[in-house]
């Protein structure tokens, strides 16, 4: 999903997002791996640093990957050059079940590879419908 009129930077950096979603969705943790550059860095939404460097995003990621529901349902996605902002419902085992989340990842793309991925969180929703603070 495209808003704005493409242009080869904003194509490259869409590639290199869709190439960790599907990598994520396959849950390939080298894959997925491979689209981060080596001194990549995750970050919670106002909340500081989640993870510095692919040793340490893998070290975050790797029992996540392990997960047979995980999966992330991209719901709308924008691009401005090597920014790319998409609007996910990902579904994964949480410590309270089967749940989904919604989030906002915004990537920054350098080089072809991942160098900043900022993430908000909306609330955990179990497959019920119940809301986990």
């Amino acid at each position: 999903m495209k808003t704005q009129q493409s242009s080869p930077i904003s194509d490259a950096s869409i590639n290199v997002v869709q190439a960790q979603l599907e990598a994520y969705n396959a849950r390939n943790l080298e894959g997925w791996l491979s689209t981060y550059s080596e001194d990549a860095e995750q970050f919670l939404l106002h909340a500081g640093s989640l993870a510095r460097g692919q040793a340490a995003i893998r070290q975050r990621m790797e029992e996540r990957f392990k997960d047979p529901a995980l999966h992330a349902k991209l719901l709308h996605r924008t691009c401005m050059e090597s920014v790319v902002v998409d609007h996910e419902l990902v579904t994964r085992t949480f410590p309270e079940g089967l749940a989904t989340v919604e989030m906002i990842c915004v990537y920054e793309v350098q080089a072809g590879k991942i160098i900043k991925a900022t993430f908000a969180m909306g609330q955990t929703r179990l497959l019920d419908q119940t809301i986990v603070e």
